[in-house]
């Protein structure tokens, strides 16, 4: 999450965008719990564990839809599983 914040740069404030010497396309999606049900309801994780490589895989699907800033959806992603209980 701190890496998020610290290299990415929204027009919204949530990211910093600080650290521009790592591009957004090699940042890690969190996942959590709400985040991995989602991702699987959307079919962009197949695995059943939380764990890292969950997470390598995750990212790798939210990649096709945009290989520049994949990591942009994990809010969206998060707010879908424990908001709208999706």
């Amino acid at each position: 999450m701190f890496l998020r914040w610290m290299v990415r740069k929204d027009e919204n404030g949530v990211d910093f965008g600080i650290w521009q010497r790592i591009p957004m396309s090699r940042l890690i999606c969190p996942l959590d719990l709400h985040v991995a049900r989602v991702a699987r309801r959307f079919g962009l994780l197949t695995r059943e564990k939380a764990d890292w490589q969950a997470a390598i895989q995750l990212t790798g699907g939210l990649s096709l839809l945009d290989s520049e800033d994949p990591v942009k959806y994990d809010f969206a992603l998060f707010g879908l599983g424990v908001m709208e209980n999706f």
